[in-house]
């Protein structure tokens, strides 16, 4: 908090603090409204002017605040966009906030202090239909370019039901088709040169080789690639729109599907966020079945990426035998959990259940079998000659970039940065565990396998940790809001019997706030800004996913490589699509 009070009273005093408005939250977040005139001022100055600079552009979103209760302590405007920088030398987030008016407002462009501002600024535009002056491709990203409306403004209808039948008029047809053709010139490509002419080659939109429906748009020069552009948006399901009209609990099942191979670790992110806005501590046991079940997810669906990225790049044989060992953790989820892929097991304070009898000896079982499976698998794959030729030297970026393009995770740790949220910001008890950070130097698509080959030893250094020291104790809160009252007592007190009713019926009532939890996903950073008006449902939800920046970034580190080296690239990043798309 000194630092926070420090680069707020830096701020202050450098532009002025008539302008300049702190909110408190929840999370202890330093949160600052400034008007849009300042905001390229101030970011410039956060990035590279202060001591220990605020170089990674985290998130950016929009709030439409028009039907907002209990507003009075906010700037009474109509829209918000929300800035969240991070320092990695100070480890802190710091939040910027700039109130707009007028139906369809705009402000600044960021796009010149930070490169990955570029799709962040075209969600929101497309989402709000907030403009952002001197951007260089003001387009919609998520939603089809004959979309009408903004989805996530409050007049947009959320359910089919508040929408008319749909009808396929064949001029709708039509325009929808034309607006899928590929036009180079409006993404500052040319068609030829004198010595060249470049072919337009798309890959997608289709599963295979792209790892979801992703279409991507190659500006060839014979078999190099002189620029890319990836079209996203296939799987767009309006993840955060569904926030607004779900209750805090009923929403949990919902997170599941965002990066649908991170199973629990998508609701840890959600309720922590939801955990910090009501105040819930969790026993001890809580924190401990948490962190065992995220890391046994940590390690499926890095051998989902393990498998399909020899695959990729020619090797048939491991991807059977990695999902084959992820069967194997999804026994173990299914007997805890009683699902699979989408357990949706957490709960706001807790779990759904104590674990059952047996668990112990499936996980232990789990920990005993799973070494000496990742000796073989890393001389199967990481010493194979062919993989090396495929993945070495290809695919670089170095940390500066890394940075400036807003990656996370294993992808910033292959260039030789020992950063893991785990370690630096423990969240849900991690600071109770011992495990090392894996990193690489060189940043390429080799280094990226090495580091997450690593992760799954130190996940499973995790799992056995918690198997030899769970505590006792319950396994949920003792909190009114995520506990009804006991039943019994329910039959002698109207009270409680109201108590017990309305939380059932209604869900928990969630004290008007703002949160943001962080936690190291599967992929990277994912986290969840949460907006209360002290209703039993989010006011704003929004969803900060690892693989959304990737995805940006992998045209910048494409050019110059062949089309078969796309593919090792693309393997190399671990995306999801439902993860970018939301």
């Amino acid at each position: 908090m000194q630092d926070a009070d420090d680069i707020l009273k830096q701020l202050q005093q450098r532009f002025g603090d008539t302008g300049l408005q702190q909110q408190q939250r929840k999370d202890d977040i330093l949160t600052v409204w400034l008007p849009k005139e300042q905001l390229i001022p101030v970011t410039q100055w956060l990035k590279a002017a202060v001591d220990k600079p605020y170089k990674l552009l985290y998130d950016v979103c929009g709030i439409d605040e028009r039907d907002r209760m209990g507003n009075g302590y906010l700037p009474l405007k109509d829209f918000t966009v929300v800035y969240h920088l991070f320092s990695f030398e100070r480890n802190d987030f710091i939040c910027l906030k700039v109130a707009l008016e007028g139906e369809y407002p705009s402000l600044p462009s960021i796009t010149s202090l930070y490169k990955n501002a570029n799709w962040y600024e075209r969600e929101v535009y497309d989402m709000f239909g907030i403009r952002f002056e001197g951007h260089p491709h003001l387009q919609r990203i998520l939603m089809p370019l004959t979309w009408p409306g903004h989805p996530l403004r409050k007049e947009h209808p959320a359910r089919a039901t508040e929408s008319g039948p749909f009808r396929l008029f064949t001029e709708y047809e039509d325009r929808e088709q034309n607006a899928l053709e590929f036009k180079p010139e409006e993404w500052g490509m040319q068609r030829q040169t004198d010595d060249a002419d470049f072919m337009f080659l798309n890959i997608g939109p289709q599963h295979p080789g792209t790892h979801g429906v992703l279409r991507i748009v190659l500006q060839l020069d014979g078999e190099d690639i002189v620029d890319a552009v990836p079209e996203i948006g296939f799987h767009h399901r309006g993840a955060e729109k569904m926030g607004e009209r779900q209750s805090w609990h009923t929403y949990i099942p919902y997170t599941d599907r965002v990066d649908y191979l991170g199973g629990v670790m998508n609701n840890l992110a959600y309720l922590l966020a939801v955990e910090k806005l009501a105040g819930i501590e969790v026993p001890d046991r809580v924190k401990v079945i948490r962190v065992m079940l995220c890391e046994l997810f940590r390690i499926s669906s890095h051998l989902v990426w393990f498998g399909t990225f020899a695959q990729d790049v020619g090797q048939l044989s491991p991807v059977f035998y990695m999902f084959t060992d992820r069967e194997k953790v999804f026994d173990i989820i299914e007997a805890v959990c009683g699902g699979r892929m989408h357990p949706n097991w957490f709960r706001i304070g807790g779990v759904a259940q104590d674990l059952p009898n047996g668990w112990d000896g499936l996980v232990r079982h789990f920990v005993n079998y799973f070494p000496k499976r990742i000796r073989e698998y890393t001389n199967m794959v990481l010493r194979n000659s062919l993989f090396k030729g495929r993945t070495k030297g290809i695919g670089i970026y170095t940390l500066e970039e890394a940075i400036e393009w807003g990656v996370t995770g294993a992808g910033l740790r292959a260039c030789g940065f020992e950063w893991d949220f785990r370690k630096k910001r423990p969240y849900s008890g991690y600071e109770m565990f011992d495990f090392d950070i894996p990193i690489a130097q060189n940043g390429d698509c080799y280094d990226r396998a090495i580091v997450r080959v690593e992760e799954m030893r130190q996940s499973l250094r995790i799992v056995e940790q918690c198997l030899n020291n769970m505590p006792e104790g319950s396994y949920k809160a003792d909190h009114p809001l995520t506990t009804p009252p006991i039943k019994k007592h329910t039959m002698k007190d109207i009270e409680t019997l109201i108590t017990h009713f309305l939380n059932v019926s209604w869900g928990p009532v969630i004290p008007a706030g703002e949160a943001m939890s962080c936690i190291e996903a599967t992929k990277g950073a994912n986290s969840y800004y949460l907006t209360s008006d002290g209703n039993t449902s989010p006011y704003r939800v929004r969803i900060r996913t690892p693989s959304f920046p990737h995805m940006q970034m992998v045209p910048y580190i494409s050019k110059g490589y062949t089309v078969a080296d796309l593919l090792s690239i693309l393997g190399s990043v671990d995306f999801v699509l439902a993860d970018i798309d939301r």
